[in-house]
């Protein structure tokens, strides 16, 4: 009898892909017996190299080595030589489509993701607006899960790191030793699209009056992009409490090791709000043109610290990346610096 065994598709953005480790874990923990292949991008290794036992992970260089038609099948052939009993598809885009349609026609057993498209139009669209919690990403992904025959319970999952925590001796010098009496924040003011970033301006205000308050902080910032590096060389400059931890660290497992020991992480809705999530650190999120109710918050995260402000208007995007339909962004712009620290100060406290 064939060995059950499940591929997992999922190449996207980080935050995306952060978010199906949760599900997988579930997974792996209530099916012990069943093999499970994660198939993304290169990136995503570290997010599974330890999940579990029975989870092993495939990169797939899709933009590069396994670019367009000849390298999907190139890739295709690369899969069925590994005797999968089920493959999940928690993409649904064009690439994993027509994996799915090889596999389809190769008679396996296949599953994809409802991404819930109508009620998301229903969420963001001018007039009359359905205000409602939509399925979240985890939910989804668990749905194909249950296609195949293998139902999950969705809960468990604490962090990619051991009980033990991770070990701060394998990172830089530059991050050193946690002290008792301070507090570790993160603060990841970015994003790919302005829908989704607060005022440069008002977050160092935030940063200024989070100092102000607790003056043996260390604030680690987290982003990596030219105009970001700007920012934080200008912050660092300006507050020795400032670390940049993108430029001291090398790479994303340092990362996440660093996010696990923070007292709280500041972010915008984006893939920091999940490497957060994926370490057991709470996070204090700010949204603007998106909204938790379409189902992106992060894993055991808690909308009572998600920043937001109710308009007419908002959410405008799934996604964050249409044009303000007003030309001022009040979404964010009329967020205060006091409603971020509300939310922050509940983790300060020592």
């Amino acid at each position: 009898m064939k060995t059950e065994h499940i591929l997992i598709i999922r190449f996207s953005a980080m935050g995306d892909v952060a978010m199906t480790v949760p599900v997988v874990w579930a997974l792996a923990q209530q099916y012990p017996h069943v093999r499970i292949t994660v198939l993304s991008r290169p990136f995503a290794r570290t997010f599974y190299e330890n999940l579990a036992p029975n989870v092993s992970f495939m990169a797939a260089d899709i933009k590069g080595e396994y670019r367009g038609v000849k390298g999907l099948n190139a890739l295709f052939r690369r899969l069925i030589a590994k005797r999968f009993t089920a493959i999940a598809d928690l993409h649904d885009i064009l690439r994993s489509k027509y994996l799915r349609l090889r596999f389809n026609l190769a008679h396996y057993h296949v599953a994809h993701i409802n991404k819930h498209r109508s009620m998301k139009r229903n969420l963001t669209r001018q007039q009359n607006k359905v205000m409602r919690q939509l399925p979240t990403s985890f939910e989804n992904y668990a749905e194909v899960f249950a296609k195949l025959g293998y139902p999950i319970q969705l809960e468990g999952f604490k962090s990619i790191f051991s009980p033990k925590g991770a070990d701060l001796s394998t990172l830089p010098k530059a991050i050193g030793e946690k002290r008792r009496f301070q507090q570790w924040i993160g603060v990841a003011p970015f994003a790919a699209h302005p829908g989704k970033i607060y005022p440069i301006e008002r977050m160092e205000q935030v940063i200024a009056q989070v100092i102000e308050r607790h003056p043996s902080c260390r604030i680690f910032l987290f982003g990596g992009g030219k105009s970001e590096m700007e920012v934080f060389n200008r912050w660092v400059a300006t507050y020795p409490q400032c670390t940049c931890a993108s430029s001291v660290l090398g790479g994303l497992q340092q990362e996440l090791v660093l996010m696990s020991h923070l007292n709280v992480m500041l972010s915008m809705d984006s893939a920091n709000l999940h490497l957060a999530s994926l370490v057991g650190t709470p996070v204090v999120s700010v949204w603007g043109a998106t909204h938790p109710y379409a189902g992106f918050m992060g894993w055991g995260q808690s909308t009572d610290n998600a920043v937001q402000i109710d308009l007419p208007c908002r959410p405008c995007s799934v996604y964050g990346s249409k044009p303000c339909v007003r030309g001022d962004f009040a979404c964010m712009n009329k967020i205060e610096p006091a409603d971020i620290m509300k939310r922050l100060e509940k983790f300060l406290e020592i």
